[in-house]
Formats: structure tokens, C-alpha cells, sequence
């Protein structure tokens, strides 16, 4: 994707893009020890796909292309869905992508949606992943990457952005914001206290509304159940905790989990790991 073309992109007056997948058979659902395998019993096909100029954009989407730069793709507005080696991830503004050089994808667009890519030469910059991984955006890189594109000046690439991109935990689960008013409340609510029990009935009660407007809205805004949302909010503040150093008991009681063994098969079915294999690891990896 060309950065000048996708930077003024805004498609209008075409089909909206196909729904992407949701729930249980998202793409972003699928366990981290799944991936791999995954990927690789779909490279070749991938590979194989005809590929087109990375400046061609088509209106409400981008025919399958490969870039010789890495790519962190970001949408201020709207949603975007990138498929890349037989998997899905949908772009909305709290979830960006990282795309490695090298590997074919294609982009649909729904018709109001803003695309901001940030490109990086990969002889510069050593890039955190192998494999095309949705990461999500903090409130200062948000502002950081709108800066740039506010700039009356052409942008170059620059070592401190490249660097503030890549500063989260490489291992959270997307998770995107909702924008509406009861939704955004209970998610902010959740995100400072992860271990608040209250059920979507109880929280719906304190905002007087339904318990189903309540899911609802969640499912509208982030393309997840509650359940699943806060699922995931638990197990990434929990990466934080093990990171600690705190007992993987703890920490299950601390994000809100009813009991160890709970949070041990909910770790294990996003992650593909066990907390205890995942602290290993990650202390291997962190000496490499």
C-alpha cells in the first residue's frame, strides 16, 4: 500500500466491505500456538495468489500485494479488514497491524474509513515480528501517528516512531474501545479494576439501562461479546502481573478469574501455553 495514496484514501460510493468474522471464529481468536501452523499450511497458496502493484488501490479495497518495507497500518476512522495468509484481522481505531516485509495481503475498506500507514525500511529497523500481528493502540501513539498526519511537510520515517510503535507487549490480545457511552463507561471502569465482578445485568442496573442494550452495544462497537471482552482485558492485564513476577494464584485472583484452574485453561486456549510455560519463555526470550 503506497503511504501517499492510502494516507488521503477515503472511499466513497463503494459496496461496503463484506462483515468481517466475529466471535468464536474470528480470526484474532485463534490461540497463539495455533498460528504458526496455521500460517504455514497457507504460505504457499498465499504466495502463489497473483499479486498486484502496491500503489493500486481499487475502490473499497486493495487486490492482494507484497511490500519490501514493513508496514504499521492504523485506521482513525471507520474499519478496515487485512487478510493475509488465509487469516482475517479487522482494523478499527483502538486495533492497528504490523506487517512484515515480504508477505502478501489485500485490504477491504468500508466506504468511510481513513487508512494512516506508517512504512519502515527493514535494513533500519528490526522488526519484533515475524508474522503479520494486530497490536493495539495506546491514547499517545494514537496522538503521535495523528501529529504526523497533520504535518504540512512530508513525514519520513523516524527511528522514535518506529520504536514508540513497537513499545507495547508483544503478546496482548486485540481488544478494540467502545465508543458509545455505556459501553466506553463500563469498559473504562473494567480497565482500571479488571477483577470487578459485576455481571453485564449489574452493570446495565448502574447506568440504567438494559442488560441487552448493554451486549449489544458491545458487540456493535467491538465486533465481541461482554464476556469475551472482558476476557481478554483480564488475561492481557495479567501478562503485566506474571511480568512481575507474581504467582500465577495471584494473579488469577487479582484480574478476576473465580479460580486458578480457570484462569490456567482460559491462558492456555488464547495463548497456547500455560502461565507458567508462558513465564519461561518469556525470561528465554527476554536473555536472547
Amino acid at each position: 500500500m503506497a503511504e501517499a495514496a492510502l494516507r488521503t484514501v477515503t472511499p466513497t460510493g463503494a459496496e461496503p466491505a463484506p462483515e468481517a468474522p466475529t466471535g468464536a471464529g474470528a480470526a484474532s481468536e485463534v490461540p497463539a500456538g495455533a498460528r504458526a501452523a496455521s500460517e504455514a499450511s497457507t504460505g504457499a497458496e498465499a504466495a502463489s495468489e497473483v499479486l498486484v502493484d502496491d500503489e493500486f488501490i481499487a475502490a473499497g479495497g486493495h487486490p492482494t500485494h507484497v511490500h519490501d518495507f514493513h508496514q504499521f497500518l492504523h485506521v482513525p476512522l471507520g474499519r478496515i479488514v487485512v487478510t493475509a495468509l488465509g487469516r482475517d484481522h479487522e482494523l478499527s481505531p483502538s486495533v492497528a497491524l504490523w506487517i512484515p516485509a515480504g508477505i502478501p495481503h489485500s485490504a477491504r475498506f468500508d466506504p468511510d474509513s481513513l487508512v494512516v500507514p506508517e512504512n519502515f525500511d527493514p535494513e533500519l529497523h528490526r522488526l519484533p515480528y515475524s508474522e503479520v500481528t494486530s497490536v493495539n493502540v495506546s491514547g499517545a501513539q494514537r496522538q503521535l501517528l495523528l501529529s504526523r498526519m497533520r504535518a504540512s511537510e512530508p513525514t519520513e520515517e523516524d527511528p522514535a516512531l518506529f520504536a514508540a510503535l513497537c513499545s507495547g507487549h508483544r503478546d496482548v490480545l486485540p481488544l478494540p474501545r467502545p465508543t458509545g457511552r455505556s459501553a466506553a463507561t463500563v469498559a473504562g471502569e473494567l480497565m482500571r479494576n479488571p477483577g470487578d465482578p459485576r455481571t453485564a445485568s449489574e452493570w446495565a442496573e448502574s447506568l440504567y439501562t438494559s442488560s441487552t442494550s448493554l451486549r449489544r452495544a458491545f458487540r456493535a462497537e467491538t465486533g465481541l461479546a461482554f464476556s469475551e471482552w472482558r476476557t481478554r482485558l483480564r488475561l492481557n492485564h495479567s501478562l503485566q502481573l506474571l511480568a512481575a513476577g507474581h504467582m500465577v494464584s495471584t494473579v488469577a485472583a487479582r484480574v478476576g478469574f473465580v479460580s486458578t484452574n480457570g484462569y490456567i485453561l482460559a491462558f492456555r486456549r488464547y495463548f497456547g501455553e500455560t502461565p507458567g510455560a508462558y513465564v519461561k519463555r518469556s525470561a528465554t526470550r527476554t536473555a536472547a
